[in-house]
């Protein structure tokens, strides 16, 4: 519906550096200019564009990487930005965007894309953890510092790194012809698998996390995260710190104890609810 093209011209970095600035508004700071896009497209990297006729309403930016493994460092590509226009959102153009990157780093013979974003944010968990397939074991506190974007001004910009390894099946599963149907909470569920913690939810009022949680026993269990943290923040600031720093201990204590982001459901009947699933060790990964 919206088509996908690789961009390579400083013409077409001009447009993407105006989009950013309608999905980042707030800071030309946070703005990575068109020499430096067409740098990027120029030289290994990726800058993708969807298109409604003339008009960009989806970017995608990244570049080549290395992560290191026993025998030495790999390459890898570091996927940077995945913005769609405000008009436009909630249409399918960001997985459209993430597919087409899937099929064209497979081309260049990677195995692996890694990326940040912000844990709290339930839209992002579900394009990234349930649609995509990535999985997660690395906590980044305040990994950017101060940011002064509309979106993350004012809040530490603490950062979960996902995995994407492109070859799994587990990929696979989600963007292939025919991709598996997504969990709800009810085979959690019938699978008694247990929550970390239980949060605070009263009519009329934003989620309260609890003031503490006991260290996770089982081999998959359940982390609650706020539905709309971005309305969260809005309305009550200081509770949206208070999810920051929980979520930091909850997330950095489990990863060290060897568990693995590997799923994300949405409930929104009765009460909007948001879980991560976090699994103890990696055996289940190509499976999952």
């Amino acid at each position: 519906m919206f088509p996908i093209r690789i961009l390579t011209t400083i013409e077409e970095m001009e447009q993407v550096e105006d989009l950013q600035r309608l999905v980042w508004p707030g800071s030309d700071a946070e703005i990575l200019p068109g020499h430096i896009l067409l740098t990027f497209a120029h030289h290994g990297g990726l800058v993708l564009g969807a298109y409604d006729g003339l008009k960009l309403v989806g970017l995608l930016v990244g570049f080549p990487g290395l992560y290191q493994l026993p025998d030495g460092p790999q390459p890898k590509h570091c996927s940077h930005e995945l913005g769609v226009h405000p008009d436009y959102q909630n249409s399918g153009i960001g997985f459209a965007l993430k597919r087409a990157q899937w099929q064209m780093l497979r081309q260049q013979g990677l195995s692996l894309a890694t990326w940040t974003y912000d844990p709290l944010l339930s839209r992002n968990a579900h394009l990234n953890i349930a649609r995509l397939g990535a999985v997660c074991n690395t906590y980044l506190p305040n990994y950017y510092g101060e940011m002064r974007d509309g979106l993350n001004s004012g809040l530490e910009s603490d950062r979960f790194q996902v995995d994407w390894w492109l070859n799994t099946r587990r990929v696979s599963r989600r963007l292939g012809r025919r991709p598996r149907p997504g969990l709800g909470f009810d085979h959690y569920a019938s699978a008694d698998t247990p929550a970390l913690y239980r949060v605070t939810h009263s009519p009329g009022a934003f989620p309260r996390p609890p003031e503490h949680f006991s260290a996770p026993q089982d081999s998959l269990v359940l982390a609650e995260i706020p539905s709309d943290f971005p309305k969260l923040k809005r309305g009550d600031f200081p509770l949206a710190r208070a999810w920051r720093s929980f979520s930091r201990l909850v997330f950095s204590e489990c990863f060290a104890q060897g568990y693995l982001v590997t799923d994300f459901i949405y409930e929104s009947d009765p009460t909007p609810r948001s879980y991560y699933i976090l699994a103890h060790g990696e055996s289940t990964l190509s499976d999952l």
